[in-house]
Protein backbone atom coordinates (compact mmCIF):
# COMPACT_ATOMS: atom_id res chain seq x y z
CA UNK A 1 0.00 0.00 0.00
CA UNK A 2 1.50 3.32 -1.10
CA UNK A 3 1.91 6.02 1.53
CA UNK A 4 1.75 9.58 0.29
CA UNK A 5 3.63 12.23 2.26
CA UNK A 6 2.22 15.53 1.10
CA UNK A 7 4.97 18.13 1.42
CA UNK A 8 4.75 21.50 -0.32
CA UNK A 9 8.24 22.88 -0.57
CA UNK A 10 7.34 26.31 -1.95
CA UNK A 11 4.55 28.38 -3.49
CA UNK A 12 5.33 31.10 -6.00
CA UNK A 13 3.85 33.45 -8.56
CA UNK A 14 6.21 33.57 -11.55
CA UNK A 15 6.31 35.15 -14.98
CA UNK A 16 6.36 33.12 -18.19
CA UNK A 17 10.12 33.53 -18.29
CA UNK A 18 10.55 31.98 -14.84
CA UNK A 19 11.13 35.20 -12.88
CA UNK A 20 9.74 34.94 -9.34
CA UNK A 21 7.33 37.78 -8.52
CA UNK A 22 6.74 36.44 -5.00
CA UNK A 23 7.84 33.15 -3.48
CA UNK A 24 7.19 31.50 -0.12
CA UNK A 25 9.31 28.57 1.06
CA UNK A 26 7.76 26.18 3.60
CA UNK A 27 10.86 24.03 4.08
CA UNK A 28 14.48 25.07 4.63
CA UNK A 29 15.87 25.83 1.16
CA UNK A 30 18.68 28.04 -0.09
CA UNK A 31 17.67 31.03 -2.17
CA UNK A 32 19.82 29.91 -5.09
CA UNK A 33 18.09 26.51 -5.03
CA UNK A 34 14.56 27.93 -5.23
CA UNK A 35 15.58 30.48 -7.87
CA UNK A 36 17.09 27.69 -9.97
CA UNK A 37 13.94 25.55 -9.68
CA UNK A 38 11.68 28.44 -10.69
CA UNK A 39 13.98 29.48 -13.56
CA UNK A 40 13.89 25.95 -15.02
CA UNK A 41 10.10 25.70 -14.72
CA UNK A 42 9.20 27.39 -18.09
CA UNK A 43 11.59 25.08 -19.94
CA UNK A 44 9.72 22.03 -18.65
CA UNK A 45 6.25 23.18 -19.72
CA UNK A 46 4.92 22.57 -23.20
CA UNK A 47 2.77 25.11 -25.01
CA UNK A 48 -0.54 23.89 -26.35
CA UNK A 49 -0.92 21.13 -23.74
CA UNK A 50 -3.48 21.09 -20.94
CA UNK A 51 -1.23 19.45 -18.35
CA UNK A 52 -1.00 21.15 -14.94
CA UNK A 53 1.89 19.10 -13.55
CA UNK A 54 5.44 18.39 -14.57
CA UNK A 55 8.07 16.30 -12.78
CA UNK A 56 11.85 16.19 -12.55
CA UNK A 57 14.05 13.69 -10.76
CA UNK A 58 13.58 15.41 -7.39
CA UNK A 59 10.49 17.61 -7.40
CA UNK A 60 7.06 18.03 -8.97
CA UNK A 61 5.67 21.30 -10.31
CA UNK A 62 1.91 21.84 -10.01
CA UNK A 63 0.90 24.99 -11.82
CA UNK A 64 -2.01 27.05 -13.11
CA UNK A 65 -1.96 30.03 -15.52
CA UNK A 66 -2.95 33.43 -14.12
CA UNK A 67 -3.28 35.49 -17.31
CA UNK A 68 0.37 36.46 -18.00
CA UNK A 69 1.64 34.77 -14.83
CA UNK A 70 1.75 31.28 -13.32
CA UNK A 71 0.77 30.09 -9.86
CA UNK A 72 3.29 27.31 -9.08
CA UNK A 73 3.57 24.83 -6.23
CA UNK A 74 6.80 22.86 -5.84
CA UNK A 75 6.24 19.57 -4.01
CA UNK A 76 8.07 16.31 -3.49
CA UNK A 77 7.30 13.48 -5.90
CA UNK A 78 5.62 11.34 -3.20
CA UNK A 79 2.84 13.87 -2.55
CA UNK A 80 -0.80 13.22 -3.37
CA UNK A 81 -1.38 14.88 -6.74
CA UNK A 82 -5.11 15.34 -6.13
CA UNK A 83 -4.51 17.19 -2.88
CA UNK A 84 -1.76 19.23 -4.55
CA UNK A 85 -4.19 20.36 -7.27
CA UNK A 86 -6.79 21.26 -4.63
CA UNK A 87 -4.19 23.34 -2.78
CA UNK A 88 -3.13 24.97 -6.06
CA UNK A 89 -6.70 26.06 -6.81
CA UNK A 90 -6.99 27.61 -3.34
CA UNK A 91 -3.72 29.51 -3.84
CA UNK A 92 -4.93 30.79 -7.22
CA UNK A 93 -8.27 31.91 -5.74
CA UNK A 94 -6.48 33.76 -2.94
CA UNK A 95 -4.26 35.60 -5.44
CA UNK A 96 -7.26 36.50 -7.59
CA UNK A 97 -9.22 37.70 -4.55
CA UNK A 98 -6.47 39.91 -3.09
CA UNK A 99 -5.26 41.41 -6.40
CA UNK A 100 -7.49 43.61 -8.53
CA UNK A 101 -5.58 42.60 -11.66
CA UNK A 102 -3.32 39.63 -12.25
CA UNK A 103 -0.18 41.43 -13.33
CA UNK A 104 3.32 41.61 -11.89
CA UNK A 105 2.93 45.12 -10.44
CA UNK A 106 -0.32 44.36 -8.61
CA UNK A 107 0.99 41.07 -7.19
CA UNK A 108 4.13 42.82 -5.93
CA UNK A 109 2.04 45.59 -4.32
CA UNK A 110 0.01 43.01 -2.38
CA UNK A 111 3.01 40.85 -1.53
CA UNK A 112 2.73 41.10 2.25
CA UNK A 113 -0.97 40.12 2.29
CA UNK A 114 -0.30 37.25 -0.11
CA UNK A 115 2.55 35.95 2.06
CA UNK A 116 0.31 36.02 5.13
CA UNK A 117 -2.42 34.17 3.24
CA UNK A 118 0.05 31.55 1.95
CA UNK A 119 1.16 30.88 5.53
CA UNK A 120 -2.45 30.21 6.52
CA UNK A 121 -2.81 27.57 3.77
CA UNK A 122 0.49 25.72 4.27
CA UNK A 123 2.36 25.31 7.56
CA UNK A 124 5.77 23.63 7.66
CA UNK A 125 4.99 22.12 4.26
CA UNK A 126 1.67 20.57 5.25
CA UNK A 127 -1.79 21.69 4.16
CA UNK A 128 -4.01 23.38 6.77
CA UNK A 129 -7.71 22.56 6.84
CA UNK A 130 -8.93 25.99 5.69
CA UNK A 131 -11.00 27.41 2.85
CA UNK A 132 -10.99 30.78 1.09
CA UNK A 133 -13.49 32.45 3.43
CA UNK A 134 -11.53 31.36 6.51
CA UNK A 135 -8.27 32.67 5.05
CA UNK A 136 -9.91 36.02 4.26
CA UNK A 137 -11.43 36.19 7.72
CA UNK A 138 -8.07 35.60 9.40
CA UNK A 139 -6.02 38.12 7.40
CA UNK A 140 -8.76 40.78 7.65
CA UNK A 141 -9.37 40.20 11.34
CA UNK A 142 -8.70 43.81 12.38
CA UNK A 143 -9.16 45.83 9.22
CA UNK A 144 -12.92 45.31 9.07
CA UNK A 145 -13.51 46.86 12.49
CA UNK A 146 -11.03 49.64 11.77
CA UNK A 147 -12.88 50.54 8.57
CA UNK A 148 -16.17 50.69 10.48
CA UNK A 149 -14.64 53.00 13.08
CA UNK A 150 -13.16 55.19 10.35
CA UNK A 151 -16.54 55.46 8.62
CA UNK A 152 -18.25 56.35 11.91
CA UNK A 153 -15.57 58.96 12.64
CA UNK A 154 -15.90 60.54 9.20
CA UNK A 155 -19.68 60.63 9.45
CA UNK A 156 -19.61 62.27 12.88
CA UNK A 157 -17.02 64.82 11.77
CA UNK A 158 -19.13 65.64 8.71
CA UNK A 159 -22.24 66.01 10.85
CA UNK A 160 -20.37 68.33 13.23
CA UNK A 161 -19.16 70.45 10.30
CA UNK A 162 -22.68 70.69 8.84
CA UNK A 163 -24.09 71.62 12.23
CA UNK A 164 -21.38 74.26 12.62
CA UNK A 165 -22.25 75.79 9.24
CA UNK A 166 -25.95 75.79 10.08
CA UNK A 167 -25.38 77.47 13.42
CA UNK A 168 -23.06 80.07 11.90
CA UNK A 169 -25.71 80.87 9.32
CA UNK A 170 -28.28 81.14 12.08
CA UNK A 171 -26.01 83.47 14.07
CA UNK A 172 -25.56 85.68 11.01
CA UNK A 173 -29.34 85.91 10.57
CA UNK A 174 -29.73 86.71 14.27
CA UNK A 175 -27.09 89.42 14.02
CA UNK A 176 -28.88 91.01 11.07
CA UNK A 177 -32.21 90.78 12.84
CA UNK A 178 -30.70 92.38 15.95
CA UNK A 179 -29.21 95.22 13.90
CA UNK A 180 -32.54 95.73 12.14
CA UNK A 181 -34.42 95.87 15.42
CA UNK A 182 -31.83 98.21 16.93
CA UNK A 183 -32.19 100.61 13.99
CA UNK A 184 -35.98 100.53 14.23
CA UNK A 185 -35.76 101.26 17.92
CA UNK A 186 -33.33 104.16 17.43
CA UNK A 187 -35.50 105.64 14.66
CA UNK A 188 -38.54 105.61 16.92
CA UNK A 189 -36.70 106.66 20.13
CA UNK A 190 -38.86 109.75 20.63
CA UNK A 191 -41.99 108.32 19.06
CA UNK A 192 -45.08 107.81 21.31
CA UNK A 193 -45.34 104.31 19.91
CA UNK A 194 -42.05 103.15 21.62
CA UNK A 195 -43.87 101.41 24.45
CA UNK A 196 -46.34 99.70 22.12
CA UNK A 197 -46.22 95.87 22.13
CA UNK A 198 -43.71 94.38 19.68
CA UNK A 199 -44.00 91.16 17.72
CA UNK A 200 -41.80 88.27 18.96
CA UNK A 201 -38.38 87.81 17.36
CA UNK A 202 -38.06 84.98 14.80
CA UNK A 203 -35.25 83.36 16.90
CA UNK A 204 -36.55 83.28 20.47
CA UNK A 205 -33.40 81.72 21.95
CA UNK A 206 -31.36 84.89 21.34
CA UNK A 207 -33.94 87.60 22.07
CA UNK A 208 -32.78 88.01 25.68
CA UNK A 209 -29.50 89.84 24.86
CA UNK A 210 -31.42 92.27 22.61
CA UNK A 211 -33.94 93.06 25.40
CA UNK A 212 -31.09 93.54 27.88
CA UNK A 213 -29.51 95.90 25.37
CA UNK A 214 -32.65 98.05 25.23
CA UNK A 215 -33.03 98.03 29.02
CA UNK A 216 -29.45 99.16 29.45
CA UNK A 217 -30.04 101.93 26.93
CA UNK A 218 -33.21 103.12 28.72
CA UNK A 219 -31.70 103.06 32.21
CA UNK A 220 -28.54 105.01 31.32
CA UNK A 221 -28.23 108.44 32.97
CA UNK A 222 -28.95 111.01 30.23
CA UNK A 223 -27.47 114.53 30.59
CA UNK A 224 -29.89 117.16 29.30
CA UNK A 225 -27.43 118.96 27.03
CA UNK A 226 -26.54 115.99 24.79
CA UNK A 227 -29.09 113.31 25.42
CA UNK A 228 -29.59 112.27 21.78
CA UNK A 229 -25.99 111.85 20.75
CA UNK A 230 -24.74 110.11 23.90
CA UNK A 231 -27.80 107.89 24.15
CA UNK A 232 -27.35 106.58 20.60
CA UNK A 233 -23.61 105.99 21.08
CA UNK A 234 -24.11 104.05 24.29
CA UNK A 235 -26.85 102.00 22.70
CA UNK A 236 -24.66 100.95 19.79
CA UNK A 237 -21.73 100.03 22.02
CA UNK A 238 -23.77 97.97 24.48
CA UNK A 239 -25.69 96.16 21.75
CA UNK A 240 -22.51 95.25 19.88
CA UNK A 241 -20.81 94.01 23.04
CA UNK A 242 -23.77 91.85 24.05
CA UNK A 243 -24.08 90.43 20.55
CA UNK A 244 -20.34 89.59 20.53
CA UNK A 245 -20.67 87.76 23.85
CA UNK A 246 -23.68 85.87 22.47
CA UNK A 247 -21.69 84.79 19.40
CA UNK A 248 -18.77 83.70 21.60
CA UNK A 249 -21.03 81.52 23.73
CA UNK A 250 -22.56 79.99 20.61
CA UNK A 251 -19.13 79.21 19.15
CA UNK A 252 -18.08 77.66 22.48
CA UNK A 253 -21.10 75.38 22.35
CA UNK A 254 -20.23 74.40 18.78
CA UNK A 255 -16.66 73.50 19.79
CA UNK A 256 -18.00 71.33 22.62
CA UNK A 257 -20.37 69.63 20.19
CA UNK A 258 -17.60 68.97 17.66
CA UNK A 259 -15.40 67.55 20.43
CA UNK A 260 -18.22 65.31 21.61
CA UNK A 261 -18.76 64.09 18.05
CA UNK A 262 -15.21 62.77 17.77
CA UNK A 263 -15.21 59.02 18.48
CA UNK A 264 -11.61 59.24 19.64
CA UNK A 265 -12.84 61.22 22.66
CA UNK A 266 -16.40 60.12 23.23
CA UNK A 267 -16.65 56.45 22.31
CA UNK A 268 -16.48 53.87 25.13
CA UNK A 269 -13.47 52.25 23.47
CA UNK A 270 -11.23 55.27 24.10
CA UNK A 271 -12.93 57.16 26.94
CA UNK A 272 -10.93 55.28 29.53
CA UNK A 273 -9.27 56.28 32.77
CA UNK A 274 -5.61 57.02 31.86
CA UNK A 275 -3.31 54.19 32.79
CA UNK A 276 -0.55 55.02 35.29
CA UNK A 277 2.82 55.32 33.63
CA UNK A 278 5.20 52.52 34.58
CA UNK A 279 8.98 52.35 34.23
CA UNK A 280 9.84 50.48 31.03
CA UNK A 281 12.77 48.13 30.60
CA UNK A 282 14.83 47.47 27.47
CA UNK A 283 12.20 44.88 26.55
CA UNK A 284 8.64 46.16 26.99
CA UNK A 285 5.56 44.05 26.21
CA UNK A 286 1.97 45.20 25.74
CA UNK A 287 -0.92 42.74 25.99
CA UNK A 288 -4.01 44.63 24.81
CA UNK A 289 -7.47 43.13 24.41
CA UNK A 290 -10.64 44.88 23.20
CA UNK A 291 -14.16 43.59 23.71
CA UNK A 292 -17.41 44.31 21.88
CA UNK A 293 -20.60 42.90 23.44
CA UNK A 294 -24.24 43.61 22.56
CA UNK A 295 -26.93 41.91 24.66
CA UNK A 296 -30.68 42.38 24.26
CA UNK A 297 -32.80 43.40 27.23
CA UNK A 298 -34.17 39.85 27.56
CA UNK A 299 -30.66 38.51 28.23
CA UNK A 300 -29.96 36.99 24.79
CA UNK A 301 -26.58 37.56 23.17
CA UNK A 302 -26.71 39.59 19.96
CA UNK A 303 -22.98 39.91 19.33
CA UNK A 304 -19.74 39.25 21.18
CA UNK A 305 -16.24 39.60 19.80
CA UNK A 306 -12.90 39.82 21.60
CA UNK A 307 -9.69 40.82 19.80
CA UNK A 308 -6.24 40.94 21.28
CA UNK A 309 -2.64 41.76 20.43
CA UNK A 310 0.77 41.12 21.92
CA UNK A 311 3.14 43.92 20.96
CA UNK A 312 6.77 44.31 21.89
CA UNK A 313 9.36 47.06 21.80
CA UNK A 314 13.08 46.40 22.23
CA UNK A 315 15.57 49.23 22.85
CA UNK A 316 18.77 47.21 23.26
CA UNK A 317 20.38 45.13 20.51
CA UNK A 318 21.91 42.68 23.00
CA UNK A 319 18.39 41.67 24.11
CA UNK A 320 16.89 41.19 20.65
CA UNK A 321 17.45 37.42 20.29
CA UNK A 322 14.73 36.29 22.67
CA UNK A 323 11.64 34.11 22.98
CA UNK A 324 8.39 34.85 24.78
CA UNK A 325 6.57 32.25 26.87
CA UNK A 326 2.80 32.74 26.56
CA UNK A 327 -0.01 31.60 28.84
CA UNK A 328 -3.56 31.52 27.47
CA UNK A 329 -6.92 29.87 28.09
CA UNK A 330 -7.32 26.38 26.65
CA UNK A 331 -10.31 27.12 24.43
CA UNK A 332 -10.65 25.99 20.81
CA UNK A 333 -12.91 28.98 20.13
CA UNK A 334 -9.92 31.32 20.47
CA UNK A 335 -8.23 31.80 17.08
CA UNK A 336 -4.54 32.72 17.26
CA UNK A 337 -2.47 34.25 14.48
CA UNK A 338 1.27 34.83 14.67
CA UNK A 339 3.36 37.29 12.68
CA UNK A 340 4.60 35.74 9.39
CA UNK A 341 8.19 35.77 10.68
CA UNK A 342 7.27 33.99 13.93
CA UNK A 343 7.62 30.21 14.18
CA UNK A 344 3.97 29.16 13.99
CA UNK A 345 4.60 25.48 14.73
CA UNK A 346 6.58 26.32 17.89
CA UNK A 347 3.75 28.51 19.14
CA UNK A 348 1.11 25.86 18.47
CA UNK A 349 3.06 23.14 20.24
CA UNK A 350 4.65 25.01 23.14
CA UNK A 351 2.99 28.49 23.23
CA UNK A 352 6.37 30.11 22.58
CA UNK A 353 6.88 33.18 20.39
CA UNK A 354 10.24 33.09 18.57
CA UNK A 355 11.48 33.90 15.08
CA UNK A 356 11.59 31.15 12.47
CA UNK A 357 15.27 31.89 11.97
CA UNK A 358 16.63 31.72 15.51
CA UNK A 359 19.92 33.28 14.38
CA UNK A 360 18.20 36.57 13.61
CA UNK A 361 17.17 39.15 16.26
CA UNK A 362 13.86 40.93 16.64
CA UNK A 363 13.81 44.52 15.26
CA UNK A 364 15.31 47.10 17.64
CA UNK A 365 14.31 50.74 18.30
CA UNK A 366 11.18 50.59 16.19
CA UNK A 367 9.05 53.79 16.32
CA UNK A 368 5.98 51.69 17.09
CA UNK A 369 5.70 48.42 19.07
CA UNK A 370 5.98 45.31 16.90
CA UNK A 371 2.91 43.07 16.84
CA UNK A 372 3.89 39.41 17.20
CA UNK A 373 0.59 37.72 18.11
CA UNK A 374 -3.12 38.27 17.52
CA UNK A 375 -6.16 36.40 18.71
CA UNK A 376 -9.91 36.52 18.25
CA UNK A 377 -12.84 35.05 20.17
CA UNK A 378 -16.50 35.00 19.08
CA UNK A 379 -19.10 34.41 21.80
CA UNK A 380 -21.70 31.79 20.95
CA UNK A 381 -24.36 32.42 23.62
CA UNK A 382 -25.09 34.47 26.74
CA UNK A 383 -22.92 32.17 28.90
CA UNK A 384 -19.85 33.73 27.25
CA UNK A 385 -20.65 37.23 28.56
CA UNK A 386 -18.30 38.18 31.43
CA UNK A 387 -20.74 40.60 33.14
CA UNK A 388 -24.53 40.42 32.80
CA UNK A 389 -26.61 43.59 33.22
CA UNK A 390 -30.38 43.59 33.75
CA UNK A 391 -32.48 46.76 33.42
CA UNK A 392 -36.16 46.57 34.51
CA UNK A 393 -38.26 49.70 33.85
CA UNK A 394 -41.73 49.36 35.43
CA UNK A 395 -44.40 52.04 34.66
CA UNK A 396 -46.31 52.88 37.86
CA UNK A 397 -49.49 54.11 36.17
CA UNK A 398 -49.28 57.62 37.67
CA UNK A 399 -47.05 59.10 34.97
CA UNK A 400 -43.73 57.87 36.37
CA UNK A 401 -41.51 54.81 36.05
CA UNK A 402 -39.57 52.74 38.61
CA UNK A 403 -36.30 51.35 37.24
CA UNK A 404 -34.18 48.58 38.76
CA UNK A 405 -30.72 47.81 37.37
CA UNK A 406 -28.62 44.84 38.46
CA UNK A 407 -25.26 43.41 37.45
CA UNK A 408 -23.62 40.05 38.09
CA UNK A 409 -20.07 38.94 37.30
CA UNK A 410 -20.41 35.71 35.30
CA UNK A 411 -16.66 35.13 34.79
CA UNK A 412 -15.29 34.94 38.34
CA UNK A 413 -11.68 35.08 37.09
CA UNK A 414 -12.09 38.64 35.84
CA UNK A 415 -11.57 41.86 37.77
CA UNK A 416 -13.13 45.05 36.40
CA UNK A 417 -12.05 48.45 37.73
CA UNK A 418 -13.49 51.97 37.47
CA UNK A 419 -16.77 50.53 36.24
CA UNK A 420 -19.42 52.93 34.93
CA UNK A 421 -22.90 51.78 33.90
CA UNK A 422 -24.65 54.57 31.97
CA UNK A 423 -28.47 54.55 31.79
CA UNK A 424 -30.31 57.02 29.52
CA UNK A 425 -32.93 59.20 31.25
CA UNK A 426 -35.98 60.75 29.47
CA UNK A 427 -35.16 64.26 28.25
CA UNK A 428 -36.14 67.06 30.60
CA UNK A 429 -36.41 64.81 33.67
CA UNK A 430 -34.13 64.07 36.62
CA UNK A 431 -33.91 60.68 38.38
CA UNK A 432 -34.67 60.18 42.07
CA UNK A 433 -32.16 57.56 43.22
CA UNK A 434 -33.06 55.16 46.03
CA UNK A 435 -31.01 52.08 46.94
CA UNK A 436 -27.60 51.86 45.28
CA UNK A 437 -24.41 49.80 45.57
CA UNK A 438 -21.69 52.32 44.76
CA UNK A 439 -22.10 55.96 43.77
CA UNK A 440 -23.81 57.85 40.96
CA UNK A 441 -23.78 61.12 39.06
CA UNK A 442 -26.33 62.68 36.74
CA UNK A 443 -25.28 64.33 33.47
CA UNK A 444 -28.09 66.71 32.51
CA UNK A 445 -26.36 67.71 29.26
CA UNK A 446 -26.52 64.13 27.91
CA UNK A 447 -29.47 63.15 30.15
CA UNK A 448 -27.59 60.13 31.50
CA UNK A 449 -27.43 58.53 34.96
CA UNK A 450 -23.90 57.21 35.51
CA UNK A 451 -23.66 54.41 38.09
CA UNK A 452 -20.07 54.07 39.31
CA UNK A 453 -18.58 50.96 40.97
CA UNK A 454 -14.86 51.00 41.94
CA UNK A 455 -14.26 47.24 41.56
CA UNK A 456 -16.23 44.22 40.39
CA UNK A 457 -14.54 40.90 41.16
CA UNK A 458 -15.28 37.54 42.75
CA UNK A 459 -15.71 39.18 46.18
CA UNK A 460 -17.95 42.01 44.93
CA UNK A 461 -19.67 40.20 42.08
CA UNK A 462 -23.22 41.63 42.28
CA UNK A 463 -24.87 45.01 42.77
CA UNK A 464 -28.14 46.85 42.23
CA UNK A 465 -29.50 50.34 41.64
CA UNK A 466 -33.09 51.61 41.99
CA UNK A 467 -34.44 54.97 40.82
CA UNK A 468 -37.60 56.58 39.51
CA UNK A 469 -38.26 59.25 36.90
CA UNK A 470 -41.31 60.95 35.34
CA UNK A 471 -42.50 59.27 32.14
CA UNK A 472 -43.73 55.79 31.34
CA UNK A 473 -41.77 54.95 28.17
CA UNK A 474 -39.83 51.79 29.04
CA UNK A 475 -37.71 52.07 25.85
CA UNK A 476 -36.27 55.41 27.02
CA UNK A 477 -33.84 53.64 29.40
CA UNK A 478 -31.95 51.79 26.68
CA UNK A 479 -29.24 51.26 25.54
CA UNK A 480 -27.43 50.70 28.84
CA UNK A 481 -23.69 51.13 28.25
CA UNK A 482 -20.89 49.57 30.32
CA UNK A 483 -17.41 51.05 30.59
CA UNK A 484 -14.44 49.72 32.58
CA UNK A 485 -10.73 48.93 32.60
CA UNK A 486 -9.03 45.68 33.58
CA UNK A 487 -5.49 44.38 33.89
CA UNK A 488 -6.66 40.82 33.20
CA UNK A 489 -7.57 39.72 29.68
CA UNK A 490 -10.76 37.81 28.89
CA UNK A 491 -8.86 35.07 27.01
CA UNK A 492 -6.33 34.89 29.88
CA UNK A 493 -3.44 35.69 27.52
CA UNK A 494 -0.32 36.74 29.39
CA UNK A 495 3.46 36.70 29.03
CA UNK A 496 4.90 34.50 31.77
CA UNK A 497 8.59 34.85 30.90
CA UNK A 498 11.05 36.19 28.33
CA UNK A 499 14.25 34.21 27.78
CA UNK A 500 17.48 34.71 25.86
CA UNK A 501 17.83 32.30 22.91
CA UNK A 502 21.51 31.57 23.53
CA UNK A 503 21.62 31.07 27.28
CA UNK A 504 17.97 30.30 28.10
CA UNK A 505 18.18 32.72 31.03
CA UNK A 506 15.18 34.82 31.99
CA UNK A 507 15.51 38.51 31.13
CA UNK A 508 14.19 41.54 32.98
CA UNK A 509 11.25 43.07 31.13
CA UNK A 510 8.29 45.38 31.71
CA UNK A 511 4.72 44.56 30.84
CA UNK A 512 1.32 46.23 30.42
CA UNK A 513 -1.91 44.22 30.31
CA UNK A 514 -5.19 45.96 29.45
CA UNK A 515 -8.73 44.86 28.61
CA UNK A 516 -10.93 47.67 27.24
CA UNK A 517 -14.54 47.62 26.05
CA UNK A 518 -15.10 49.00 22.55
CA UNK A 519 -18.87 48.65 22.84
CA UNK A 520 -20.55 46.87 25.76
CA UNK A 521 -24.26 47.59 25.77
CA UNK A 522 -27.73 46.25 26.55
CA UNK A 523 -30.22 47.25 23.84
Amino acid sequence: MAVFVVVVLAAAVVTKSGKAVISRQFREMQRSRIEGLLASFPKLTSSGHQHTTVETENVRYVYQPLEDLFMVLITNRQSNILQDIESLHLFARVVGDLCRSLDEREVTRNGFELMSAFDEIISEGYRENVNLSQVKSIIEMESHEEKIQEIIARNKEQEAKEESKRRMKQLEMQRREAQKRGQQYMGSNFSPSYNAPRSPAPFPETTTPVREDRMAFNSSPVPGSSSKAKGMQLGRKTKGADLLESMKSEMGALEEQAAAASPALSSPAFNQTPQPSIPTESVHVQVIERMAVVVNRDGGLEHMEVKGDVKMKIDSADKARIRLLVNHADDEAIQFQTHPNVDKALFRKNSIIALKDSSKPFPVNQPQPLGVLRWRFLGRDETSVPLSITCWPTPTGDGSCDVNVEYELENKNMELKDVTISIPIPQGTQPIVGDIDGTYSFDPHHSTLNWQIPVIDETYSTGSLAFSTPGEDADAYFPVVLNFISDKTFCEVDISDIQAIDSGESLTYSKEVNLLPEDYSVV
